[in-house]
Parts: C-alpha cells; structure tokens; sequence
C-alpha cells in the first residue's frame, strides 16, 4: 500500500540558478548536495517541513518542456500554504510571476500558479 509521496525529482537548466530559487526563495531545506562526476551532474536533495523531498538535478544538454502546462506527464507540483494571498505578494516581491487567484470549483478553495527558473509549473494551495 502506498503511504506517501517521498520526493519528486526536477531537472534544471541553469543549477545555480535553480538551487537559489528553491533555497532562498522557496525556503526547501537543503539535505545533500552531490557532484556526480561520471554525468557531470549535481544532485541536491531538498526537504519541505512536512518530511516530502525534491530531488533537484543539472544535466548538460536535457531538452525542453514540450508544452505548458498540458504536456503529457507530470502537469505541475502543487505546494501547500497557509495563505495563497500571503505567499503570492511575496514571490510578487521577488520579482516571479504569479497568475491571479482563483478559487478551486470543487474544494473552494484558493489558489494559484507560478514558475520555476525553467517554466515548470509551480502551483500554490491552501488548505
């Protein structure tokens, strides 16, 4: 039975661009780094409060996102907050793009989405 999602595993194009928009601005705790020598790739392992990690990658030459945000495959990486509104000024002040807030159909509750450094799609969720 599964129990959990354990990390998720993201590809960057420019790493240390990558790593500072998901250390020092997304505030993921930083729990390895590793130069893979053999690829030629980094592999940081980040951690969220709750325990969930995102494997963060650089390899030299990996393509581009076919489509956005209906390509086939993971459609995006959703993030819980406290407060949409809250998070969504502060990654405004930050200089990232945040679409408008909008209100779930279903659940009614808010959110909204935004990017990392290489476009992939980022989304903000409150419960």
């Amino acid at each position: 039975m599964l129990k959990a999602i354990h990390h998720v595993a993201i590809i960057c194009s420019d790493y240390q661009r990558s790593k500072h928009f998901y250390v020092n601005i997304l505030g993921l705790k930083v729990i390895a780094e590793n130069y893979r020598e053999a690829r030629q790739s980094y592999k940081l392992d980040l951690q969220l409060p709750n325990g969930v990690q995102i494997e963060l990658f650089s390899f030299n030459d990996a393509p581009e996102r076919p489509s956005y945000p209906e390509a086939r495959g993971l459609r995006h990486l959703a993030f819980v907050v406290e407060s949409v509104v809250d998070f969504a000024q502060y990654l405004t002040q930050q200089q990232i793009a945040v679409e408008d807030i909008r209100i779930d159909e279903y659940t009614h509750k808010p959110y909204t989405f935004f990017s990392d450094p290489d476009g992939l799609p980022l989304e903000l969720y409150q419960i």
